[in-house]
């Protein structure tokens, strides 16, 4: 009851802001200041969507194999290198300043080479999508392994507990709220990534699906198809908060966003 009370506060606002913008949008189209060709109107992208929902569902599932496989993949990825770069300093200083510099290549560059290299299967969009979504989480959980309590730690320390023991025991959960920083962030990278995944090479997947409505000047279904990846991006967020609250029962409800 009082998580229903909590929830709606924040998101009645919002939500009158964009029920506004959408009836002045309807209303210019009614108007007819701009081409329903050229911009169509809120409601004939249902009316489009609602005609086409099967192959729009069957684009839709290819997309979110893809998010969901790159997405698992990444955090597993992203999961591990933290643990390594914290575990081992020497590998630290050599490796993340590499990360940083990988993070500075447009993913639009990078899914070309992966297509070039492994052809135009689901492998290469699967890697794209883990190559985008581990380093917020490497990054993330990084920091909170590296900023847990210092005199509880050197207390552990001077009862004489091992690393692996202290690793277990205090860095790993100090940063388990960090992590899902780092997989928000991660999760709406991954259907992004998934998307443009999908632009250089395949007929499957809600990034096909726009490019070829695109160039039909079919711009209703690419609007419905970008209202899909923003539902799908939301979805996504929504779950893992929830798993964040599930897991983290130990803080306040105000500081888990």
């Amino acid at each position: 009851m009082g998580n229903k009370k909590s929830i709606w506060p924040k998101i009645w606002k919002p939500a009158a802001l964009l029920i506004v913008l959408l009836v002045c949008w309807q209303a210019a189209a009614w108007l007819g200041l701009f081409q329903q060709w050229e911009f169509p109107s809120p409601i004939s992208i249902v009316q489009e969507a609602i005609q086409i929902w099967p192959r729009l569902m069957m684009h839709t599932g290819a997309t979110v194999k893809i998010m969901l496989l790159g997405f698992v993949g990444g955090s597993a990825v992203g999961f591990v290198l933290a643990a390594l770069l914290h575990l081992i300093p020497g590998v630290r200083s050599a490796v993340y300043p590499l990360l940083v510099l990988s993070q500075n290549v447009p993913i639009i560059a990078i899914a070309p080479i992966l297509t070039m290299l492994l052809g135009y299967g689901m492998l290469p969009k699967v890697l794209l999508v883990i190559m985008v979504c581990f380093f917020p989480i490497t990054v993330a959980m990084l920091s909170g392994l590296m900023n847990t309590d210092a005199q509880l730690r050197n207390y552990l320390q001077m009862i004489g507990i091992r690393k692996w023991q202290l690793f277990w025991r205090l860095e790993l959960p100090h940063a388990i709220v960090h992590l899902f920083s780092g997989l928000k962030i991660a999760a709406s990278y991954s259907v992004l990534s998934a998307v443009v995944a999908e632009w250089i090479g395949t007929n499957k997947g809600l990034g096909a699906f726009m490019i070829i409505s695109f160039k039909g000047f079919m711009p209703d279904r690419v609007f419905a198809a970008v209202i899909i990846i923003v539902a799908i991006s939301l979805t996504l967020f929504g779950l893992i908060t929830l798993a964040e609250r599930l897991v983290i029962r130990w803080r306040p409800e105000k500081e888990v966003s």
